[in-house]
């Protein structure tokens, strides 16, 4: 099953014992959602995303758990947050996504140029990824921002830049991460910035690209003090 959201809707988690399971939550046509402070996992491919964000303009997705698990193949799950269809300034902060294929994809596909060029302008900050395999995100055409994230036990690949997309990276640590940024699976190449990401000993392997300002106002907290301010912190652990 699916859960369709409305204009100016928000959705909350009460307390961290709020969770959906196999129940995805598809944000479509919309402006200024808020998804807040709950649990969603083990959504089956059928029933789509866990979240799916689809031509929707303004949301916000904050202090989310994000999982399934790595026991069925790749294909069993989809997406744990996929931002597609033109979407236009999506926030992603303090997201625990874990255990997961596919976890975060902004931009459906290769083919969607004349619809999402120009578009797909996302934030991901402060958000812990953990034995995820690949898609943190993987974006195709849009503007990816990506700050203040801890990775860790990332099996296939992390941030993959595609289809002339420019992403900033900075102020990340990759921790037993296999290509933590890079620009895969597509003929057209994608472009990264990246600055002051601890790499652990892999290497950012993406062309150079040139989206070196966003338009607000951020503090990236340097490498060294991600893991401090972002586990323990992510996921739903809002108290109301």
């Amino acid at each position: 099953h699916s859960i369709p959201l409305r204009h100016g809707s928000a959705s909350f988690g009460l307390n961290s014992d709020s969770a959906l399971e196999n129940i995805g939550l598809f944000v479509n046509k919309v402006e200024n959602v808020i998804l807040r402070n709950f649990k969603s996992s083990k959504v089956l491919a059928k029933n789509g995303d866990a979240i799916g964000i689809q031509a929707s303009k303004n949301v916000w997705a904050d202090h989310l758990d994000l999982s399934s698990d790595l026991d069925h193949g790749k294909d069993y799950y989809d997406g744990l947050l996929d931002v597609t269809h033109a979407s236009e300034w999506v926030t992603i902060s303090n997201v625990f996504f874990h255990d997961h294929y596919k976890c975060s994809l902004v931009g459906h596909s290769d083919n969607n140029a004349a619809e999402d060029t120009g578009h797909l302008h996302v934030t991901y900050a402060n958000n812990y990824f953990s034995n995820v395999s690949s898609r943190l995100p993987s974006i195709r055409f849009g503007t990816g921002h990506i700050f203040n994230n801890y990775y860790e036990n990332v099996l296939s690949s992390a941030v993959d830049t595609r289809d002339g997309a420019q992403v900033l990276v900075e102020s990340n640590v990759f921790v037993k991460a296999k290509k933590p940024v890079a620009s895969l699976y597509s003929d057209d190449q994608g472009y990264a910035v990246v600055k002051d990401n601890d790499f652990g000993g892999e290497k950012n392997e993406a062309p150079a690209g040139t989206l070196t300002k966003v338009p607000y106002a951020y503090t990236a907290l340097g490498s060294a003090k991600v893991k401090a301010a972002v586990v323990g912190t992510a996921g739903n652990t809002l108290k109301f």
